[in-house]
């Protein structure tokens, strides 16, 4: 089957050495995906709420480079630091996966590769 890559070209993808997201046949798995610009930098510093859709926007735009939609999305993790604050980052991800309603995962973990992340959020799709 034919494989494609997709590289944002944030920092830490060659820091680490993956690709945002792989296309193979129908399915399309994104990497972990954080609050970052265009340029790699973190949006939405203390805010969770800003940096889930942040993180959706940045996963929707590499759906959108592999032929794919957010309504494409069959299943999520999220992986946050502080449980707490899980109202907020639920409330974000309602709004973009309210009526699509993949499977999920939503677990607290101690840090992320930078201490500025509060979430982090995979996600698959399978085109029809």
């Amino acid at each position: 089957m034919e494989r494609t890559n997709y590289n944002s070209k944030t920092k830490w993808e060659d820091w680490v050495g993956y690709s945002r997201a792989v296309r193979i046949g129908n399915h399309i798995y994104v990497s972990g995906t954080t609050a970052t610009d265009e340029n790699g930098e973190i949006v939405g510093h203390g805010d969770a709420y800003h940096q889930t859709q942040q993180a959706l926007s940045n996963i929707e735009k590499a759906l959108q480079q592999l032929g794919a939609s957010i309504e494409n999305v069959v299943r999520t993790r999220l992986f946050i630091t502080d449980f707490g604050r899980s109202s907020e980052i639920s409330k974000a991800y309602k709004e973009v996966f309210g009526e699509i309603r993949p499977a999920t995962s939503m677990v607290e973990i101690s840090r992320l590769i930078h201490h500025d992340m509060l979430i982090e959020i995979e996600a698959e799709a399978v085109l029809d």
